[in-house]
C-alpha cells in the first residue's frame, strides 16, 4: 500500500474550539493509514502534542494580527510555493479562507477546500471590515465548499450555497452515554453534591455572550438559591466575566473550571446547560449535551438544525432575562430520562464513526 494522502488543514491554532475539536474527533477515527491531517497553524495549541503523537506535522507561521496583511500573505506564499508536497488545502478559517486559499491557488495547489463553522465574524470594527475583505475571495478561490451546517453555509457562500455540503459536526456519541457513577464522581470534585448545577461549555469571547449569562443565572439565583452555575472554558474575556460575578457577590456560586479535557464527564454532573450565543455554525457542545440527556436552554440565533429531536432543546430571544429564568425553571424540573440519548445522535448522523468514514471517502474520491 502506498503513502497515505496527506491533508493540509489551516486553522489559527489547535485549541479546544468547536472547529478544532471536530477535526481531532474526525483525525481520531479516520483510518491514518490511507489519510493523514497536517496542520497550518499560527500559535500553539492545546491538541499539538496529540497531533504529532499521531503522525501529524504542525506548520506554523505568524498570523496577520502579528505581521499585518502582507506580511501574512507573503508568509502564506512562501509557505506553499515551498510545499508542494500538498495537493489538498482544507481550511477552517470562516472569512479568513478567502486569503489562505487564493495564495494556495496561486502556487497551484489543485483541492482547495472552504468549510465554514459560523454564522458571523467576530472582532471590533477594524477586523470585521478586514474579513469582510478577506471573505470576498472566498468563492473564487475554493475548489470545495463544506459547512457544519445550512446557516453556516447561508453565510459564507452566498451565490454558491446549493454547491455546499453539510459536514455534519459528528462526536464520540459512546462517550457521552449518562454515567451515574462519572456524574457523582465530578458533583463530588466541585462541591456541589446537592445543589442543582446549571452549566456551560465555551470560550470566554464576545460570541458565547458570558455576561448575559451571568445576568441570567444572578436573577435565577434569588428565586432558586439551591443553583449553581459551572463555567468550563478559557479566553480574553474571563478576567472581565470573573470581576462581574464578584461585583455581585457570586463567587460561592459560581465555578470556573478552566479548559478541561473531560467534558464528555463534566456534562453528566449538569443539571441544565444554557448557551445564550450570539451566533453558531452548529455547537459541537450543543451536540455532546444533547448526547448526555441534558436539557439545553438556548438563544434563538442559534440555527434548529442543533435540536436532534429529543425534547431537549428550548430556544428562547436574546433580552429579557426573564423569559430566560421561566425556561430554565421549566426545563429543570422536567421527568429526565438520561440513559440512552446517545443512541439519537447516531440515528441522525452525528455519530463521528459515520462523519469520518463520509470524510475519509471524500478525500479519497476528489
Amino acid at each position: 500500500m502506498g503513502d497515505p494522502i496527506r491533508v493540509l488543514h489551516a486553522v489559527v491554532n489547535m485549541n479546544r474550539g468547536g472547529a478544532e475539536t471536530l477535526l481531532m474527533n474526525l483525525y481520531r477515527n479516520i483510518d491514518r493509514e490511507k489519510v493523514q491531517f497536517d496542520f497550518l497553524t499560527c500559535k500553539e495549541g492545546d491538541f499539538d502534542r496529540e497531533i504529532t503523537e499521531m503522525g501529524g506535522i504542525i506548520h506554523r507561521i505568524p498570523y496577520v494580527t502579528k505581521k499585518g496583511h502582507f506580511g501574512y500573505v507573503k508568509a502564506l506564499n512562501h509557505f506553499f510555493s515551498t510545499h508542494k508536497e500538498y495537493v489538498i488545502v482544507h481550511s477552517h478559517m470562516d472569512k479568513m479562507s478567502g486569503i489562505v486559499l487564493r495564495e494556495a491557488q496561486k502556487n497551484n495547489i489543485p483541492i482547495r477546500i472552504a468549510h465554514s463553522h459560523n454564522t458571523s465574524s467576530e472582532g471590533g470594527t477594524a477586523a470585521r471590515l478586514y474579513k469582510w475583505y478577506a471573505g470576498r475571495t472566498v468563492l473564487s478561490s475554493a475548489t470545495h465548499l463544506l459547512a457544519c451546517s445550512h446557516a453556516a453555509a447561508n453565510w459564507l457562500f452566498k451565490g454558491k450555497v446549493d454547491q455546499a455540503v453539510i459536514l455534519k459536526n459528528g462526536i464520540e456519541a459512546d462517550k457521552y452515554r449518562f454515567c451515574s457513577k462519572a456524574r457523582q464522581r465530578i458533583r463530588k470534585e466541585l462541591g456541589l453534591t446537592d445543589q442543582r448545577i446549571i452549566g456551560h461549555v465555551g470560550r470566554f469571547n464576545h460570541q458565547k455572550n458570558h455576561t448575559f449569562l451571568i445576568d441570567i443565572f444572578a436573577k435565577l439565583h434569588q428565586s432558586m438559591p439551591e443553583t449553581r452555575l459551572v463555567l468550563a472554558g478559557d479566553g480574553p474575556l474571563k478576567p472581565k466575566i470573573e470581576q462581574k460575578v464578584k461585583n455581585l457577590n457570586l463567587e460561592k456560586k459560581v465555578i470556573f473550571t478552566g479548559v478541561r479535557s473531560d467534558i464528555h464527564h463534566l456534562l453528566q454532573a449538569f443539571d441544565l446547560f444554557l448557551f445564550p450565543s450570539l451566533h453558531e455554525g452548529l455547537p459541537v457542545t450543543l451536540i455532546e449535551a444533547q448526547g448526555a440527556g441534558l436539557p439545553c436552554v438556548i438563544s434563538d440565533e442559534i440555527t434548529k438544525e442543533a435540536d436532534m429531536g429529543m425534547g431537549l432543546m428550548s430556544y428562547v430571544p436574546l433580552g429579557s432575562t426573564e423569559r430566560w429564568i421561566e425556561e430554565i425553571k421549566k426545563a429543570v424540573n422536567l421527568p429526565k430520562e438520561r440513559e440512552g440519548a446517545n443512541r439519537f445522535l447516531t440515528e441522525k448522523g452525528y455519530d463521528i464513526k459515520t462523519s469520518a468514514a463520509w470524510t475519509q471517502g471524500f478525500y479519497t474520491a476528489i
